[in-house]
């Protein structure tokens, strides 16, 4: 089964964001925000996949695609924002997330876009 780190501030969101990834057949670990994300890297979760709001408290998704790219390469990275705002997407990209997802996505859509990123997940 295959690990995916939901990353957003919001609980209605994470709930139902971990709801549909479950449903697909993932195993889902969660955080609040960009800190809570970090502890979980520095303690050993390597996960497959990471799916990160961009607007958080405390350090924002920019901020923690920053950090988590020095620990996980290779790991595909998609931001998840309400904005479609091309700057922050390309300042997201730039540092190493590999897609984005526009708020609110549902779950077809979000398995889509997993799928169009890594299809060793799907």
């Amino acid at each position: 089964m295959k690990t995916v780190l939901l990353v957003d501030d919001s609980t209605t969101m994470l709930m139902s964001m971990k709801a549909g990834l479950e449903i697909s057949g993932f195993q889902v670990e969660v955080a609040g925000d960009g800190e809570q994300a970090m502890q979980k890297l520095d303690t050993g979760l390597k996960p497959d996949l990471i799916i990160t709001d961009i607007h958080m408290p405390r350090m924002d998704g920019i901020e923690f695609i920053r950090q988590a790219r020095r620990k996980l390469r290779f790991t595909p990275i998609l931001a998840l924002t309400t904005d479609g705002q091309r700057t922050r997407r390309d300042q997201a990209r730039e540092l190493g997330a590999t897609g984005w997802l526009l708020k609110p996505v549902g779950g077809a859509d979000m398995i889509r876009v997993i799928q169009q990123v890594s299809v060793q997940l799907a």
